[in-house]
């Protein structure tokens, strides 16, 4: 067997044996195996501070409120979103928000004129988004997802476990439908995006996002009009150079 690809080999066969004994739990449970007993010390949460975040880091927060929490700053978010990661941080204890992104130098080399977006959405994504998180994810076994089947087609079998290269992937959300998260952040009161309020129903980097219409898929808003659903940090790793 190739020796390489062995931690993905073994990533996914750990994967597969959560997913048997602990993917049928509620997400309060599965999110205190892994956080606990199973990869104690070694895993982290990766979020967008988005419109739906709230939920899961406040799951994460009433667990442990030290665990590491990976924002993606990609220098393209929009002020509401900064704003926001601070806001909902305080108010749910989080003491270890770090954020990832390119450096001042990679931006000068990729973006230059920041126009990157509008013509090759892959590669920006892949300098500003996948790198940094390949690159800070290197000291972690496992990471969480807050991603959800209902969000669009492309999740709709999405399980709790999964294998992402040679992490294991945590989505304890998975099952859960929009009037579940709206019910448990009624319950627990926590704020919203403010970007919500203004039809802003999955929030990413502002000169790819834009509103969603009444009765579009939730991510319908994002990469409006080009071929592109995902940023790519949900699929397997590229080789290097190759994204960019």
């Amino acid at each position: 067997m190739n020796l390489v690809a062995v931690p993905s080999v073994l990533s996914a066969i750990r994967a597969r044996d959560l997913q048997s004994r602990l993917g049928h739990l509620g997400p309060d449970e599965i999110l205190s195996a892994a956080i606990g007993a199973v990869f104690s010390g070694r895993i982290a949460v990766v979020s967008s501070f988005g419109a739906e975040s709230a939920v899961l880091l406040h799951l994460v927060a009433e667990i442990d409120r030290t665990i590491p929490v990976l924002f993606i700053d990609t220098g393209r978010h929009f002020a509401e979103t900064l704003h926001y990661r601070n806001r909902l941080a305080d108010h749910l204890g989080l003491i270890d928000v770090r954020n990832v992104g390119p450096t001042e130098a990679e931006v000068t080399r990729f973006d230059a004129d920041m126009s990157r977006a509008t013509w090759d959405p892959d590669g920006c994504c892949a300098f500003r988004k996948t790198a940094p998180l390949q690159h800070a994810l290197k000291s972690f076994d496992a990471w969480i997802s807050g991603r959800k089947r209902f969000q669009a087609e492309t999740r709709s079998g999405l399980v709790a476990f999964e294998s992402n290269d040679d992490h294991v992937k945590i989505n304890p959300l998975a099952s859960w439908t929009a009037s579940d998260l709206a019910a448990y952040a009624a319950r627990h009161g926590l704020p919203a995006h403010p970007l919500v309020g203004q039809g802003y129903a999955s929030i990413g980097c502002a000169p790819c996002t834009t509103t969603v219409r009444p009765g579009e898929d939730p991510r319908a808003g994002r990469w409006r009009g080009l071929d592109k659903i995902e940023c790519g940090i949900h699929g397997p790793r590229q080789a290097p150079g190759r994204e960019l």
